[in-house]
């Protein structure tokens, strides 16, 4: 909930649909800056995700790695929304 709260103050808002896949399919072609969530498996993400790389953004799990497949955590967004919010997470979550 802590990285909820700070990305409502500090955002110009949050949405979400109920699926990754067409949350990640929105980041690629713009409609959705940045996305992230957990507990996830690989058959929500897997698609989504390889749009973003195509699209050009950044996908990783919560500690930067590649792992974002089986590793059921989730952060895609272009290169620089990534960065922020991957560091919002990471300071929130203490991961990384």
């Amino acid at each position: 909930m802590d990285v909820f709260d700070y990305c409502m103050k500090h955002t110009h808002g949050l949405r979400r649909l109920g699926s990754a896949a067409v949350d990640l399919a929105y980041v690629a072609c713009g409609r959705f800056e940045a996305f992230y969530e957990y507990g996830l498996n690989p058959w929500d993400v897997a698609a989504g995700a390889f749009l973003v790389q195509q699209a050009g953004g950044k996908v990783t799990d919560f500690a930067g790695g590649g792992n974002f497949i089986h590793g059921q955590e989730i952060v895609a967004g272009s290169p620089v929304v990534h960065k922020e919010l991957l560091d919002v997470i990471v300071e929130r979550f203490g991961k990384g």
